[in-house]
């Protein structure tokens, strides 16, 4: 999707912001155990979660709970022996984190596995509780998930020459091209997930594109027309400023009823589907849509 438009969230992907791999939580280097900030979050929350359960403990090195908690869990994965993960979370100094996952309090303790938030701990810092919480985690997630990752090989993957083509014609603009070259694999491959999401990028910027530059403006003036209103979210998703067009359409969710807050809602989603589930934006706009509908 080279060229296209940005859609990456807290995924830093530029050289300058990567740092070598993470000093365990417990101090140690283990690899059951990692201290995680924005700059390495995308890698040791979102991407290992696809392999195996990571447990988040959001906390502050002010707490005692907090560092009783991050050192129990630590504890606790070192003996699972790499069957999950503690991802530690200093909330002081990693607030757009915090925000994502809507800590009210410390220490917050959050599972994410294959990409999502699947469970958050209600209870205190003690192992027997701790350990039977971890233990209902690992039945929940057992055979749903790819396991620990196998040593990667030096050898760069071969490129897959019908993406070349269908990228070659995003680059050129030409969206329905793309599309057709996408749908294509899709036809032969319904579940390749890269082009799922592609196919959605795609057909997403070939509407935006042509979003008049006043939409904002236009749905500002007249609050209730949806369509207005999906057009400036498109805008405003294609300038990068996806927490605005998610508040906006949230905001029109609360507003309306019926069928229109359907077809909101289903816009919304829709919206959602060009992101990482696991995106902390889109964890964050999951939950006040949530709280809008309920």
């Amino acid at each position: 999707m080279s060229g296209a438009v940005d859609l990456s969230g807290l995924k830093e992907r530029a050289q300058a912001r990567r740092q070598p791999p993470a000093e365990g939580a417990d101090g140690s280097g283990s690899a059951t155990a990692v201290a995680v900030t924005e700059a390495n979050f995308e890698d040791e929350v979102l991407r290992r979660s696809l392999q195996v359960p990571v447990v988040v403990v959001l906390g502050s090195p002010r707490s005692r709970v907090s560092a009783e908690m991050a050192q129990t869990l630590a504890g606790l994965a070192a003996a699972d022996g790499g069957s999950w993960v503690l991802a530690d979370v200093d909330v002081e100094a990693n607030m757009r984190i915090a925000q994502a996952f809507g800590v009210q309090a410390v220490p917050t303790v959050i599972a994410v596995a294959g990409g999502r938030p699947l469970a958050d701990y209600p209870g205190g810092p003690g192992e027997a509780e701790l350990r039977q919480w971890v233990d209902a985690l690992l039945k929940a997630v057992e055979g749903k998930l790819a396991g620990p990752a196998a040593a990667e090989s030096d050898e760069p993957e071969a490129e897959d020459p019908r993406f070349t083509v269908a990228e070659q014609a995003l680059d050129n603009g030409d969206f329905a091209a793309a599309e057709a070259a996408y749908a294509e694999i899709l036809a032969a491959e319904p579940a390749n997930a890269d082009a799922q999401a592609a196919i959605r990028q795609v057909r997403f910027l070939s509407r935006a594109t042509l979003v008049s530059p006043d939409a904002t403006a236009a749905a500002d003036a007249d609050p209730a027309n949806l369509e207005a209103a999906f057009a400036a979210a498109d805008a405003e998703l294609l300038a990068q400023r996806p927490d605005a067009a998610f508040d906006r359409l949230i905001a029109l969710v609360k507003a309306t009823s019926g069928d229109e807050r359907t077809s909101v809602r289903t816009r919304l989603l829709e919206l959602f589907e060009l992101f990482d589930p696991a995106e902390p934006v889109i964890v964050a706009a999951r939950r006040k849509l949530a709280t809008a509908l309920y």
